[in-house]
C-alpha cells in the first residue's frame, strides 16, 4: 500500500469506517423516524437513504471523512428539528391513519 501502513491496519481501518458508516446511517434513520409530521418524516427518511445510496461506492478515505462529517452535521440538524417539531402538535394525515381504529 502506498500509505505506508501494514495491510492488517488497512483492513481494520476499512472495517472501522464501515462500522462508523453503518452506525451513522442507523442513527440518521432512527432520528428521522421521530419527526411528528408525516411529510417531514418521509422526506428525511428518503433523503437519508438516497444520500447513502449515492455514495455507496466511495472508497477514498478523505472523501469518506468529508461525507461522514456532513452526515454528522445532518444528524445534528435533524435532532434539532425533531425537538422543535415536538413543541407543535400536528394532526395525523389520512395516509398515517388511526392506529386504534375499530372497524
Amino acid at each position: 500500500m502506498s500509505f505506508g501502513v501494514l495491510p492488517n491496519t488497512v483492513v481494520n481501518m476499512a472495517s472501522s469506517s464501515r462500522a462508523q458508516v453503518i452506525s451513522l446511517y442507523r442513527m440518521l434513520l432512527r432520528e428521522s423516524a421521530k419527526f411528528p409530521s408525516y411529510n417531514y418524516r418521509t422526506y428525511a427518511l428518503r433523503r437519508v437513504k438516497d444520500g447513502f445510496r449515492e455514495n455507496i461506492a466511495v472508497d477514498n478515505p478523505k472523501a469518506l471523512d468529508v461525507l461522514l462529517n456532513q452526515a454528522r452535521e445532518s444528524l445534528a440538524v435533524i435532532k434539532r428539528q425533531v425537538a422543535i417539531g415536538q413543541y407543535y402538535a400536528t394532526q395525523k394525515t389520512v395516509v398515517e391513519g388511526q392506529r386504534n381504529r375499530n372497524v
